[in-house]
């Protein structure tokens, strides 16, 4: 069995656990529980960068980050189920690379609160962070991804995405929703049609 380290709320390990569920192999993993700030936690022996999601395969074999995973789980799938070949491949990983950025720049601006005592804290960070998440969804807005339909298929970008503005639910109180209602409207088609968006969905503290 393959063994899946993260935790509820990353939105990286949720996008692989949404992939999984796609694809029809969600119940050929684990998962287990991870505590990236945890010293003792075996995360940083098998990723030696301490981070998640990481994927342990039968033999060993640990790969990291989410995008490789996610390339990884199509693979094992039989492949071209949510990463087509040919020339739309690269469609769906631009739209793969954008949401994780706004991902990546989301929890940049939690750790910075979180981890950085205030008098610390740097104001033209966040802001610059928070830039890169509002042009991203200005462009997602002007040309939102194509509906997901059961006939059309879910694929990595689109998952990426819907776990990128979930984690923007989840940490910034849903803010994004009044600069990107068509987002909104292509969110709730996406969860409508992929149940384990919902199952995967962790309500804020």
């Amino acid at each position: 069995m393959l063994i899946l380290r993260s935790s509820p709320a990353s939105p990286f390990g949720r996008k692989c656990k949404i992939a999984a569920s796609v694809l029809g192999i969600f119940d050929k993993i684990e998962i287990q529980a991870t505590d990236t700030t945890n010293p003792a936690d075996t995360i940083r022996l098998q990723n030696p960068l301490g981070k998640i999601p990481a994927l342990i395969l039968e033999d060993g074999t640990v790969l990291y980050d989410s995008r490789v995973i996610v390339e990884y789980l199509d693979f094992f799938a039989g492949g071209g189920r949510i990463i087509p070949a040919g020339e739309g491949r690269f469609e769906v990983l631009r739209l793969q690379a954008l949401a994780d950025g706004m991902q990546d720049a989301s929890i940049l601006q939690v750790y910075e609160t979180r981890f950085r005592a205030e008098e610390k804290r740097s104001a033209d960070w966040l802001s610059y962070q928070a830039e890169k998440v509002s042009r991203a969804l200005s462009s997602l807005e002007a040309a939102p991804p194509a509906p997901v339909k059961v006939t059309n298929g879910v694929d990595a970008g689109q998952i990426a995405l819907a776990c990128a503005l979930g984690y923007l639910d989840l940490r910034f109180e849903g803010a994004w929703r009044q600069q990107a209602p068509h987002l909104v409207t292509w969110l709730d088609g996406f969860e409508t049609h992929v149940p384990m968006f919902a199952k995967t969905r962790i309500l804020p503290a």
